[in-house]
Formats: structure tokens, C-alpha cells, sequence
């Protein structure tokens, strides 16, 4: 296992709302995305989701409240917990989630991203 350079990863893809795996500690993956605009609502009915930003801002909508992190900023979401993310210009995150979760939850639509994509 050599390092990696976050920002190196990130110049590899242009694409939004598609997690680019970097890493894998254990069954946990660590995803790389850009997003940007709306997401869907959805869920992890078996895990929690950990969003941290690194370049801009996002926001998460829940059903009573929303969370605005910037960069530098983290927030986990507990399972089974509907949740929103969007970003009204484009947003650099890492998500640490474990191995096999679809990034839309049980919901399939246009947003539901390839998993396991390695960069």
C-alpha cells in the first residue's frame, strides 16, 4: 500500500454523484465523489454513512432539519435515516461506508452509481 494524494485522485474524474473507491480499511471503502445540484432521498437501512468535505460545501436535507457542512467538516448518518445531499456548486467529499453499499440505498434510478469502481 503506497499513500494517497487526495487531490491526484480527484483530477481523474469529472462525473457527479459517482463514488470513486480509493481505499479499503477492513470491509470499510473510502469514496471519493463531486457533487453537485440534487441527489434522491434515500436510505441505509444496515449502516451508518460518514460524508466529510473536502472542497466546498453541501448540504443534507433530513425530514426536520438540514445540514450544511464545509470544507473541513464532517457528519454521520445513522442508519435507516431518509436523507437528502445536494450541493448548489460543485463539492469535493470523501464517503467512508462498508463494502456493497449502493450509493441511492434501495432506490434505483439515473443517480444509481456502478459500485466498487476503483481509482
Amino acid at each position: 500500500m503506497s499513500k494517497i494524494n487526495l487531490r491526484e485522485k480527484l483530477e481523474k474524474f469529472s462525473d457527479h454523484w459517482s463514488p470513486k473507491v480509493i481505499a479499503e480499511m477492513n470491509d470499510y471503502q473510502f469514496k471519493l465523489v463531486k457533487i453537485e445540484g440534487e441527489f434522491v432521498w434515500h436510505n441505509h437501512t444496515d449502516t451508518d454513512e460518514t460524508f466529510i468535505v473536502i472542497e466546498g460545501e453541501m448540504k443534507i436535507e433530513f425530514e426536520d432539519n438540514t445540514v450544511v457542512l464545509k470544507e473541513g467538516e464532517m457528519y454521520v448518518v445513522p442508519k435507516g435515516v431518509e436523507h437528502k445531499p445536494y450541493a448548489e456548486e460543485e463539492c469535493k467529499i470523501m464517503i467512508i461506508e462498508p463494502r456493497g453499499v449502493v450509493n441511492t440505498g434501495d432506490i434505483e434510478g439515473d443517480l444509481t452509481a456502478s459500485n466498487d469502481v476503483w481509482i
